[in-house]
């Protein structure tokens, strides 16, 4: 890869990552992308006129989303060829109720969502993003709308205790995620000061009930969240606190994504888990796909799945447990043929990429990895291989990702954990076993796993896209050499 090509990728990630606080932040970014390179978005609502040679796209919930390009030659029964990624990563969500007062502070109620790291997230300058919806009215109708919301700057902070007050704190500190992890947004004497959001402060508004307006007055959720909190995310939104019908919000990292270390070799940033992957995926199938001549003489769909909900088992109506896979297998081929069993077919002809960050051997943690499997930065895509299968790998699909690496001299590493430590799992097994895909888990090299704030090596960014867009391009040229199952 060119210098500079190289190059744009780092920068291109680095404000993927900056745009992209929470998972529907990540598929809005990830939808102006696909556009301004063509694709063209179906609604899963609506019928599909899909035609060979052409790209599109369709999101669920706003927070998954699946890309896909079709061969010019492809037809009915054809394989699809699929890198497979997730949009969320481990935070602290707000609760339904995020009214906490005490002590003469204004507190946000949060739940951990995922597997953090929880201690990370003390003493950091954090702030909101997510959506709300808000209710939008206009000549006496109304209607609901999503809107995405991000608060720029540093509005909350979770505090550490002095350790005066806990002198055994460096001898280990278990955080308690019900009463430790309460962001502090405001102390209640300023929010008193300010008339404008003052607490539980009743606001007129017009109610169209049975074709009759009548003036009630409500207090637009303020028994449960700050009016302050309301008031800052209404000015966001351009509405008043009163329209904001509900939300789903998440507290976010201020500091922003940056390529760093003395040699400017790492990236340092929250989310890389898994923002990296679905960024480099979604990138290498524009690139594979974007020229004139590059679905010419393709038969088959090259296609990018990022789901929501991984980091929480992925059984939700987004997630990979969830039908949205095989529904748009099913949907693409039944677009172009009619015999059902032509998706059986299909599937047998596709290939999976589940790709999930890897751990990479950390310097000071070494007998955490076994000395055949040790995954480095700077070292390429890791294979991951499990006997339980908690990884879907096997020796054929191993093969062929490893055989495409070989082909253009891209790094490649395995890695096995140790067989007295528990293996964490990703959305690959749930995939293979719900759609029947071959598969293989790869995922790059990383520190700070599921930290508020990770690194990674701007090496394996750069190694990782160009090993997916080698992928795209050459995967159907290998898999007619490979005999299976004959």
């Amino acid at each position: 890869m060119a210098k500079e090509e190289a190059s744009s990728v780092v920068s291109d990630f680095i404000n993927f990552l900056n745009s992209s606080p929470t998972a529907f932040h990540a598929v809005e970014e990830a939808k102006k992308l696909l556009r301004s390179f063509g694709y063209e978005q179906v609604s899963e609502r609506e019928d599909w006129k899909l035609e060979a040679g052409k790209r599109y796209f369709f999101t669920r919930n706003h927070s998954t989303i699946v890309a896909f390009a079709i061969g010019k030659k492809y037809v009915a029964g054809n394989g699809f060829h699929i890198v497979g990624a997730h949009t969320d990563s481990p935070c602290l969500k707000l609760k339904p109720i995020t009214k906490v007062s005490k002590a003469g502070f204004l507190e946000v109620g949060v739940q951990p969502y995922g597997g953090g790291l929880w201690h990370t997230w003390f003493d950091r300058d954090l702030t909101i993003a997510g959506r709300v919806i808000i209710r939008d009215e206009k000549d006496g109708s109304a209607s609901y709308l999503h809107r995405l919301v991000r608060i720029e700057e540093p509005i909350m902070r979770i505090p550490t205790l002095a350790i005066h007050l806990e002198r055994g704190i460096n001898d280990g500190f278990k955080v308690n995620t019900q009463t430790h992890l309460l962001p502090v947004l405001a102390t209640s004497i300023k929010a008193e000061l300010n008339k404008e959001v003052a607490e539980n402060g009743p606001v007129e508004i017009e109610v169209q009930t049975d074709e009759k307006k009548t003036k009630e007055k409500t207090t637009a959720k303020n028994s449960n969240h700050h009016s302050l909190l309301l008031q800052l995310l209404a000015s966001q939104v351009g509405c008043q606190p009163v329209d904001i019908c509900d939300f789903e919000l998440q507290a976010c990292d201020t500091q922003p994504s940056i390529v760093a270390g003395a040699m400017k070799e790492f990236i340092f940033s929250g989310r890389l888990d898994n923002l990296c992957m679905s960024f480099c995926s979604l990138k290498a199938l524009i690139d594979a796909t974007s020229s004139e001549s590059s679905l010419e003489d393709e038969t088959a769909v090259k296609m990018v799945a990022l789901f929501d909900h991984e980091e929480v088992g992925s059984n939700s109506a987004q997630g990979a447990g969830s039908p949205v896979m095989l529904n748009a297998l099913s949907r693409i081929t039944n677009s172009f043929g009619s015999d059902p069993k032509l998706i059986e077919k299909a599937i047998q002809r596709s290939f999976l990429v589940s790709a999930d960050m890897a751990h990479a051997l950390h310097p000071n943690y070494m007998d955490k990895h076994e000395d055949n499997h040790q995954p480095k930065l700077h070292g390429g895509l890791v294979i991951k291989h499990n006997a339980n299968q908690r990884y879907a790998t096997n020796a054929v699909t191993s093969f062929i990702f490893r055989e495409i690496a070989t082909q253009h001299n891209i790094p490649i590493q395995d890695f096995v954990v140790r067989n007295d430590m528990g293996c964490g799992s990703t959305i690959g097994p749930i995939l293979a076993s719900g759609v029947g895909i071959r598969t293989v888990d790869v995922g790059a090299p990383q520190l700070s796993m599921h930290s508020i704030r990770e690194m990674c090596a701007v090496d394996d960014v750069k190694h990782s896209y160009e090993h997916f867009k080698a992928y795209f391009k050459e995967f159907s040229h290998l898999d007619a050499k490979i005999t299976v199952d004959i």
